[in-house]
């Protein structure tokens, strides 16, 4: 491993419902990353996804907005697709039977760290290069 970054609290991402930051991957590559609570048997668990949608690249996260988080599921907002927040995994949709990218984190005394090697943290909310502010590219956008 190495190293770790303290990204933000655990009490953060749950009042806050998500949490977005940017890393840089190794193409030297900015990579927006969604911090989730993950309500599991442990408790006070939390994840961390790539935030684009499997089906077709959408971001999850939207700079303003947020993600919309609903029974355990982020909901990507162009055509609904639920991912479990606890295991990325997609079981309807569009998205249906995939998984979203993971990027290793660890919390320690309620504090979230980034602890992937293979990417290197940039900054705390979106890459500099999301000026698309205009939402979805659909006629149907979710709000919840």
């Amino acid at each position: 491993m190495s190293g770790r970054y303290r990204l933000t609290s655990v009490e953060t991402v749950e009042n806050e419902g998500t949490w977005l930051f940017t890393v840089r991957d190794e193409r030297d590559e900015d990579v927006e990353v969604l911090l989730v609570p993950c309500e599991d048997d442990e408790g006070g668990a939390v994840e961390a996804w790539v935030n684009s949608c499997t089906h077709e690249a959408q971001p999850l996260y939207r700079e303003g907005v947020g993600a919309a988080v609903r029974e355990g599921a982020v909901v990507c907002p162009k055509h609904g697709s639920m991912f479990d927040t606890c295991s990325g995994y997609c079981d309807n949709g569009p998205a249906a039977e995939t998984t979203l990218p993971s990027v290793e984190i660890s919390v320690e005394d309620g504090q979230v760290y980034l602890t992937d090697g293979d990417v290197r943290f940039l900054r705390a909310g979106p890459s500099e290069d999301d000026d698309d502010d205009d939402g979805p590219s659909s006629t149907s956008h979710l709000r919840l």
